[in-house]
C-alpha cells in the first residue's frame, strides 16, 4: 500500500493525482462528499493499492481512520476492530447539507449506553479539537436538524471507551 499525505486536492501544487496519473496511476476515485476529508484518492499503481489522504491535517487524521486504518487490516486478512456505536446526541445540531460529515466530539460511555456531544466549532483548521476528541458523530447528508437525546451513528478513536 503507499499512501500520501497532501497535494491531492485541486490547487496549483496539488500533483498527486496528475503527476503519478502520468506514471501509470489507474484512479479509481478521487474527491469524496464528506467532510472533513473531500479531497481523498484511491487507486493502483500496478499491482499496489494507493491511498492518497488530504492534506489539512484534521482531514488526514479523519480519513486515516476511516479509510487507511480499515485498509491495513485487511491487508493483514485481518477485520479492523469494531469502533461504531449508536449514542445518544448530547446537543442539537442543525440540518446537514449534501456532504457526510464526521463531527469531532467528546463522547462518554454511560449505564445506559454512549453519549456524544459535538464541539460547537467543527472548523477543520481546529486541530486543537480532534486531540481533545474521543470519536466522531456520523451526520448523513442532508439530514434534518437533530434534536439533543436523539440516537445517531458514532465512531469511537483508540480502543472504545
Amino acid at each position: 500500500l503507499i499512501v500520501t499525505t497532501g497535494g491531492a486536492s485541486v490547487g496549483e501544487h496539488d500533483l498527486i493525482r496528475s503527476v503519478l496519473g502520468e506514471h501509470g496511476l489507474a484512479l479509481d476515485f478521487w474527491k469524496i462528499a464528506m467532510r472533513p476529508g473531500k479531497p481523498l484518492i484511491f487507486g493502483r499503481f500496478g499491482d499496489t493499492p494507493l491511498l492518497g489522504l488530504p492534506g489539512n491535517p484534521v482531514s488526514t487524521m479523519v480519513c486515516g481512520w476511516l479509510f487507511l486504518r480499515p485498509a491495513l487490516w485487511a491487508l493483514q486478512g485481518a477485520e479492523a476492530p469494531e469502533n461504531r456505536v449508536a449514542a445518544t446526541l448530547g446537543r442539537d445540531l442543525p440540518a446537514n447539507d449534501r456532504r457526510e460529515d464526521y463531527l469531532r466530539a467528546r463522547i462518554e460511555r454511560t449505564e445506559s449506553g454512549f453519549v456524544a456531544t459535538p464541539f460547537p466549532a467543527q472548523d477543520s483548521s481546529m486541530l486543537s479539537l480532534l486531540a481533545a476528541a474521543d470519536g466522531l458523530v456520523i451526520r448523513p447528508p442532508n439530514a434534518p436538524a437533530a434534536a439533543r437525546g436523539e440516537t445517531v451513528d458514532a465512531v469511537l478513536f483508540g480502543d472504545g471507551i
